[in-house]
């Protein structure tokens, strides 16, 4: 005969079964950031920034009723990692949506994956562009929105007639300088005025590429430096300009890749006056900016940590995706997809952010001066620029568009009025 206690222990063991699956039901948030590797040193701030809106969310109820469980991997710097990661975090881990990647060629990697499986990422980097998948969100930067603006600065307000065009070795550089090549000749400069060298990622001895950049200009003209040097790379580029006396007035210039994080762990003294060409910046003055500062240090605990764009982007495309969710009801992906078209959120530098219905967002473009202090003073700002995923500086790009919403094409020809679909190779 079965006793009472024995028929308690049932019931009791039959409930923590069954609650914990019902208690435990969360919406999974993958984290596809390096955090260890090259790119580390930029990277492990995003999976921070990640966990603390994840954590900010929570603590508002979370999302449709349910708690945001964060799903960190490490893919290394490891680019064929990067796509192992993702199907692991699609099939075994079963996330909803992830946020992630720095370099283009990870991206480039993981493309092909949520694709083939529909998933849903957030990419927080400034890139080449020339691209536009049903399955990216765009939060960073576009050529149009960094690059292009930041050599009109050079041509216009410093009076640059030379082009050094410094990169490292992978598709972001590579595609951004062949832009960048086609647009400085449409504004007169020679092929011979512009210079153009690739390191590999890790590169440290810059000994010969700073003194041939100092050559340029031995002609008398004024030499300025484009740089899309990536990761730890740009510690011993800038310590190389500082070594050979090269000033900002010397010879000035601007990084895509160099921000608030990257300057944190140089002496800065050398560096006065050198340039970064961004979406946000730390020192922005507005209401929005000061209370993400306060809960970034609040949720780190430490008040000497700094913010930068990349983490402005995911702050953007992490709130977007969060109303895109509860607008539709759910997170599946194609029902999300079609919620965030069109969805707004505040910068931290003011104004509204907005998503275009190419996966690119709406955002301002900012100049920026360092300081001593590793900081930078915004010199030059604009109002909000849309996101062109094709450029019109190459003739191939320059005939198409992206509508994910009334032409369901992110590579539509305007000539031949036809969509064409290139299946992802990387």
């Amino acid at each position: 005969m079965t006793s009472i206690k024995t028929i308690l222990a049932s019931a009791v063991a039959f409930s923590a079964l069954c609650l914990p699956a019902w208690a435990q039901d969360t919406i999974k948030v993958g984290v596809l950031h390096s955090l260890s590797g090259t790119m580390a040193i930029s990277e492990t701030t995003l999976k921070d920034t990640m966990l603390m809106l994840i954590d900010e969310q929570n603590k508002k109820g979370g999302v449709l009723g349910k708690q945001l469980e964060a799903v960190v991997v490490d893919p290394a710097s490891d680019w064929p990692l990067f796509a192992e990661k993702a199907r692991e975090l699609l099939t075994v881990q079963d996330v909803d949506v992830m946020f992630g990647c720095w370099t283009s060629v990870s991206r480039k990697s993981v493309l092909p994956v949520i694709e083939e499986l529909n998933g849903l990422l957030f990419y927080p980097v400034q890139y080449e562009g020339e691209e536009s998948s049903k399955n990216v969100f765009y939060t960073g930067a576009a050529p149009n929105q960094q690059a292009i603006p930041a050599v009109d600065y050079f041509l216009d307000e410093l009076g640059v007639e030379k082009f050094a065009l410094l990169g490292t070795d992978y598709v972001y550089p590579r595609t951004t300088n062949n832009i960048l090549d086609a647009y400085l000749k449409s504004k007169g400069i020679a092929e011979a005025d512009i210079f153009v060298n690739y390191t590999p990622f890790g590169h440290s001895d810059w000994s010969k590429i700073v003194s041939d950049v100092v050559a340029l200009g031995a002609d008398g003209k004024k030499v300025g430096v484009i740089s899309t040097i990536n990761g730890d790379a740009n510690i011993g580029f800038y310590k190389e300009l500082a070594a050979q006396g090269v000033s900002a007035e010397d010879i000035p210039v601007v990084a895509f890749s160099v921000g608030e994080e990257e300057l944190s762990g140089l002496d800065t003294t050398n560096l006065v006056g050198h340039l970064a060409a961004w979406n946000y910046f730390m020192s922005a003055d507005t209401p929005e900016n000061a209370a993400f500062i306060e809960a970034w240090h609040a949720f780190i605990g430490d008040e000497k940590r700094v913010t930068n764009d990349p983490m402005e982007a995911h702050y953007i495309g992490f709130n977007m995706w969060v109303n895109a969710v509860e607008q539709a009801g759910t997170t599946d992906v194609d029902a999300v997809r079609e919620a965030m078209w069109g969805q707004e959120f505040p910068n931290l530098t003011g104004g509204m952010a907005v998503m275009g219905t190419n996966h690119h967002l709406s955002k301002p473009v900012l100049i920026g001066e360092i300081l001593e202090d590793g900081q930078f003073d915004i010199i030059s700002e604009t109002d909000p620029v849309p996101g062109d995923a094709w450029t019109d500086f190459l003739p191939a790009s320059a005939v198409l568009t992206a509508d994910w919403k009334d032409l369901g094409c992110g590579m539509y020809n305007t000539e031949t009025n036809s969509c064409v679909q290139i299946k992802s190779n990387y």
